[in-house]
């Protein structure tokens, strides 16, 4: 049986993969809109959302890699 970390861990692990898979979603489809709308200048929306999405990406990736690390230094 697994213990309550190991529960935790991957409860936590999976909303955060989830969040980022509809976070990511959400990004693409506003570029998408953004591209095709003509009342809009693609450069004011990739100016404005670039930073968000790499700051989002970065920061999931960072928290997914630190929980990997996490239990591979529990496990020796």
């Amino acid at each position: 049986m697994e213990n309550t970390k190991d529960k935790l861990t991957f409860y936590v692990t999976f909303m955060v993969s989830i969040t980022l898979c509809v976070s990511v979603l959400a990004m693409v489809i506003s570029f998408m809109l953004g591209l095709w709308a003509k009342e809009v200048d693609n450069a004011e929306i990739f100016k404005m959302i670039s930073p968000a999405f790499s700051t989002l990406i970065g920061g999931m990736i960072g928290f997914l890699s630190g929980i990997k690390l996490n239990q591979t230094e529990d496990k020796k």
